[in-house]
């Protein structure tokens, strides 16, 4: 018997980043549950949304908590379609995507964290980021020459940057934790031969030709670099408050899987449930059906 989805996501969990190593989680791997596990999975995963649905509503009545989700990940690693499926059950009202482009000139005009923050979820709701302020500290590492573009003083731009972001970072997120904002953040781990598999499927399927850029072959060069950057951020920013989930993401069926247990378990945490009435509320309702009731009455015998 397998393990649940639940405890089996608990392996790709980075909390401390010290002892972690990107090397250690192999892109195609499916937690030993193997090909013919895949449609158990779907029944599994369908299950884990219903969940997820029920959870979004108690959080949304009990207006406590909000809920951030940070996915990052290489072109083609299915940050999209993972989205789409494991949220696909959730009240569009409580839950909001936020999609992070190219700067634009507006936001290049304030502080790298500010055009993320001004995104962030309110309590009761969950915010997707699907991309986030960590570009900062991946594509902006991989292509220093993007920092002429933010126009910081010159003084500001030494060798200890990506080290004192790291740090900007993690001190943001303590904040947002200790401010009633629970974070997940996901890496999907793709492999180059996978990525390059999927971006021939883009370039051979006329339907998917809009899904391809041409600067994502360009980004290829640099997968050396990404993904050292991958790991330099994963190691000096994952917590047990704000952890990563690096998760493995050559089978869509198995990413999806591992996030929806990984948001499930992150709502749960929070020991949700919906508001009790006060004596006035509960005064008021009586009050109300009542009323309700009268009216039927009234009709009734008109």
């Amino acid at each position: 018997m397998p393990k649940s989805p639940s405890k089996l996501v608990q392996r790709y969990r980075v909390e401390h980043g010290q002892r972690f190593r990107l090397k250690d989680i192999a892109p195609d791997d499916t937690g030993g549950l193997g090909k013919r596990f895949k449609d158990e999975a779907a029944a599994l995963l369908q299950a884990g949304l219903e969940e997820i649905s029920e959870l979004q509503d108690e959080l949304y009545a009990q207006n406590r908590w909000g809920l951030l989700l940070i996915f990052q990940a290489m072109d083609a690693a299915g940050k999209d379609g993972t989205i789409k499926h494991v949220f696909s059950g959730v009240n569009p009202q409580g839950c909001m995507v936020h999609s992070f482009k190219v700067p634009s000139e507006e936001e290049l005009d304030h502080d790298f964290l500010w055009r993320t923050s001004i995104r962030l979820p309110e309590r009761g709701r969950i915010g997707i980021f699907n991309r986030s302020y960590y570009e900062e500290v991946l594509v902006v590492r991989v292509h220093p020459e993007l920092l002429e573009r933010q126009r910081l003083p010159p003084d500001l731009v030494d060798k200890d940057l990506w080290e004192k972001r790291y740090k900007d970072i993690s001190a943001f997120e303590r904040y947002l934790n200790r401010n009633g904002i629970v974070i997940r953040k996901f890496f999907l781990h793709l492999s180059k031969a996978e990525q390059r598999r999927r971006f021939l499927a883009r370039l051979e399927d006329p339907q998917k030709n809009w899904k391809f850029s041409a600067g994502d072959v360009e980004e290829r060069r640099f997968w050396k670099e990404y993904q050292r950057a991958y790991e330099d951020a994963i190691r000096a920013t994952a917590s047990r408050n704000a952890p990563w989930y690096v998760i493995p993401a050559d089978n869509k069926w198995f990413t999806r899987l591992m996030v929806g247990a990984a948001v499930t378990e992150a709502m749960k945490e929070l020991d949700l449930s919906y508001p009790k009435p006060d004596p006035a509320r509960r005064a008021a309702v009586r009050a109300a059906r009542r009323e309700l009731l009268a009216e039927e009455r009234r009709k009734g015998s008109a």
